[in-house]
């Protein structure tokens, strides 16, 4: 590699995936030839899983570059980016491994093609430790078409772990260049809804008892809205057996936050809905306007915008953080946080600024 090539460090902060993700997606938008070294040094089983290789070969493909160093266990890759095109591209990495963390890495990438681009993303659609599907299409999506950002997202099979098995198509149109968001005014809640799902072999009665410990857990905070958290039984469109849970609370200036959990062998299914409405009222009680989950995920899109973004946020994540640090490396973006109390319930907030790097679409 030449010397215009970045040097990024695998290992800081948060040391997981979304160094690679972010870095890599950036990479290929800007570019940029990067080596990331000491991958996901920060987690237990550190270097590529296949669903970090799938998502660099992926990201690859898109810009017809070349990735060096990109097997299972490599602590150190590089990639030499071409020109984005758009097109069809498939992503399988055989495992339950996240459509989600898939999705994240390449839709910035398919805004900067030249045409219409569908990205066929298989795993698991309701992973652990990763943005349900659900969350993707009903929370990230309404928020990203604030940067002008729009996409189609056909959920065609879910997957669960261990198997995957599930299947997402996501057709991305391009965009010259994106807008900035300001989101500092949560308004008040007025909507709470979502859904409670089993699906295989599983029985119907464990949705309904998802859905009902969450609806009470939720009653006790909020005594004054509807709560709609229907149960449903997956059969024709699921792989494998799961079951699990997303709640969605809809602000008046149409802020979105969510709490989800997923069921496992030996938890009880109650607990399972309590978690995903304590998840819930935790990012709803602090009056920010994006919950813990987005903050990180809107971090690449406020870099690239053409002017200032700001978000109002609870106390900001080491995700968030890191992906501050990566966007900041590999664009001129700027960002700052700063508190800001809310006085009406002594609740500290920060906004989080940024001064977008402007990109412009060069295929369009």
């Amino acid at each position: 590699m030449d010397s215009t090539t970045l040097d990024v460090d695998g290992s800081v902060m948060e040391g997981g995936g979304q160094i690679l993700r972010v870095s890599a997606a950036l990479s290929c938008i800007t570019g940029t030839a990067i080596k990331i070294s000491k991958i996901r040094a920060g987690r237990s089983t550190p270097g590529l899983r296949p669903q970090h290789l799938c998502g660099l070969q992926l990201l690859r493909d898109m810009c017809a570059g070349s990735l060096d160093g990109a097997v299972i266990g490599s602590t150190a890759i590089s990639l030499a980016p071409g020109k984005l095109t758009s097109g069809k591209h498939l992503a399988d990495p055989q495992t339950a491994g996240s459509v989600g963390l898939l999705l994240q890495a390449s839709l910035p990438c398919a805004l900067f093609t030249d045409a219409s681009t569908q990205l066929c993303l298989k795993g698991g659609t309701n992973a652990d430790m990763a943005p349900q599907i659900d969350y993707t299409v009903k929370v990230l999506k309404p928020i990203l078409e604030k940067f002008g950002v729009h996409f189609d997202c056909d959920i065609r099979m879910r997957g669960y772990y261990p198997k995957g098995g599930g299947e997402v198509v996501v057709t991305v149109n391009p965009i010259k260049q994106l807008s900035p968001i300001t989101m500092t005014d949560r308004g008040t809640i007025t909507k709470i809804y979502g859904r409670a799902f089993v699906a295989g072999v599983l029985p119907y009665k464990l949705a309904k008892d998802m859905s009902t410990a969450a609806v009470r857990t939720i009653r006790r905070e909020i005594k004054d809205l509807y709560i709609n958290i229907p149960s449903l039984q997956e059969k024709e469109k699921a792989c494998g057996n799961g079951n699990g849970i997303i709640i969605i609370a809809e602000s008046s200036t149409g802020c979105l936050f969510a709490g989800s959990a997923l069921g496992k062998k030996g938890v009880y299914v109650d607990k399972v809905g309590i978690e995903a409405a304590e998840i819930l009222l935790r990012n709803i009680r602090h009056h920010g306007c994006v919950d813990e989950f987005l903050q990180d995920q809107l971090i690449i899109f406020m870099a690239l915008a053409n002017g200032t973004s700001r978000i109002r946020t609870s106390a900001v994540t080491l995700h968030t953080q890191t992906a501050i640090h990566i966007a900041e490396q590999l664009t001129q973006a700027k960002f700052t946080i700063s508190k800001s109390e809310d006085d009406q319930n002594n609740n500290l907030t920060f906004i989080i600024e940024c001064h977008g790097a402007g990109l412009s679409n060069p295929n369009l």
